[in-house]
């Protein structure tokens, strides 16, 4: 399975845009380009390793939850004044779940990814735009 990697140029910078396969198991391969990229930003190993869990909350989100295609787009921001990497994954809006209703699905097993995602960055979010639900977060890097 290969994941294209592809670079545009932002108001602020290099924005890595990756191509989601809707997949759960594409997320291992994920992380690794993630980290690959955080490598050259010079981050401190905590900072990788909590935009890594983020970044596996989101995705996992997206090939789980959401209709594809789906993308993952990573770059470097400002959030309250400092350094921060901004994660976004964006998709084509949530899929029903087959033969399953919201009450039926176990708490104690699903529900949680947003908490991390809440508790390991600076603010995030979710926006909806052109038939498109994005899911973001800012976390903070210096």
């Amino acid at each position: 399975m290969t994941i294209a990697q592809l670079v545009t140029a932002p108001r602020d910078g290099v924005e890595h845009v990756f191509p989601l396969p809707h997949d759960p198991r594409a997320v291992p391969a994920v992380r690794r380009r993630v980290r690959a990229v955080l490598t050259t930003w010079n981050l401190s190993e905590d900072v990788v390793q909590d935009v890594l869990v983020v970044v596996s909350e989101l995705v996992t989100n997206a090939v789980i939850h959401a209709l594809p295609p789906a993308a993952l787009r990573l770059s470097q921001s400002l959030a309250e004044g400092r350094r921060a990497v901004h994660v976004e994954v964006s998709d084509a809006g949530p899929a029903a779940p087959a033969g399953l209703s919201a009450l039926s699905v176990d708490p104690d097993e699903h529900g949680r990814g947003i908490d991390i995602v809440r508790t390991l960055s600076a603010r995030c979010g979710v926006r909806a735009h052109c038939g498109r639900t994005s899911r973001w977060a800012e976390v903070l890097a210096g």
